[in-house]
């Protein structure tokens, strides 16, 4: 084999990954992890479960204090993390620290999902993984199923998924099939979506109309699913999807950041859900001034916490 394969360079896609002529993927954001833990901040404990041994799928849980002084059954939030399908995990430590203050905030349980990524692992496997885990996680309802944190201190009439970026992607698909397929044991409450990675061919509002720059997220996305019919198939832009209306929740909250790339495709996806025939609430909440996943990157800022404060204030909407 010729040695300067293991150093020639095939594909580059900055900040994310680079893939070797030899077929090595180096990734270059998204690849620390941190373990578990019993947060001294807030008090939420974590854990790590294996949901299928055969394909590695996996979720790190959380539970907030209370759970030691009360016999409540608390919502249950299924989180997806973003990083466009190809890096970052549930376990990195913005994603373990977010949630850690989004448990301790809204007092719920959360089960924060381990897909597996592309390119070793195409679009679509991370939404069958990401399924795989909402059918484990149903499997406990009824005081069924393996894990005593989701038997004790859940309330599967009270769920509901998140996610940022390609999470929230994730989260607005498992939404939908919950819709088409149902989900047993389990009621959908609401699903938040965080500068979801949606795109589409043809610009809509204020996108970029640099067909570089629109090459290259049609590349990246191409990259992460192969198989794909392109920039607008219904996996990546929701406005080709006849089943939209489907959604099988009754509330929506669309976060958007002023200065993301990604803004105009979360009021777009507002308004498509309005045309579709959804008969739920769809809220939307922009932050000015922010760029793409800010809350990740600078948790303590004043928007960051109004973020938070919103999303669990839109969880605990109606709770006793």
């Amino acid at each position: 084999m010729d040695s300067s394969n293991s150093t020639e360079i095939a594909h580059d896609y900055p900040p994310f990954f680079k893939i070797y002529k030899d077929g090595r993927i180096e990734r270059i954001a998204g690849i620390e992890i941190i373990p578990p833990s019993l947060d001294s901040k807030t008090g939420v404990e974590s854990k790590d479960v294996v949901i299928s041994p055969e394909t590695g799928v996996s979720a790190r849980l959380y539970i907030p204090k209370t759970t030691k002084e009360s016999q409540k059954k608390l919502p249950l939030l299924v989180y997806f993390h973003g990083g466009g399908f190809c890096i970052e995990t549930a376990f990195s430590p913005q994603y373990h620290n977010y949630l850690n203050s989004f448990v301790a905030e809204a007092n719920v349980v959360a089960v924060s999902v381990e897909y597996r990524r592309a390119p070793e692992h195409p679009v679509p496997i991370a939404y069958d993984d990401s399924w795989t885990a909402l059918k484990w996680v149903a499997s406990h309802t009824d005081g069924k199923g393996p894990d005593e944190w989701l038997k004790n201190h859940a309330d599967f009439e009270s769920v509901f998924f998140a996610g940022d970026s390609a999470g929230a992607n994730i989260a607005h698909h498992m939404g939908l099939r919950v819709g088409l397929e149902g989900l047993a044991g389990v009621k959908l409450d609401g699903i938040v979506l965080v500068h979801a990675y949606f795109w589409g061919k043809e610009p809509i509002g204020g996108e970029d109309t640099d067909a570089e720059k629109r090459g290259k997220v049609e590349a990246l996305w191409r990259f992460s699913c192969p198989a794909t019919s392109g920039i607008d198939d219904p996996y990546i832009n929701p406005g080709t999807d006849p089943k939209l209306g489907s959604l099988g929740c009754k509330r929506v909250l669309i976060c958007i950041a002023e200065k993301d790339m990604l803004k105009d495709r979360g009021w777009y996806y507002s308004e498509l859900l309005g045309k579709s025939g959804y008969r739920g609430v769809v809220e939307v909440m922009e932050a000015k001034g922010e760029d793409h996943v800010f809350h990740l990157m600078n948790s303590t800022c004043e928007n960051s916490v109004a973020l938070l404060k919103r999303i669990a204030s839109f969880i605990n909407q109606g709770q006793a």
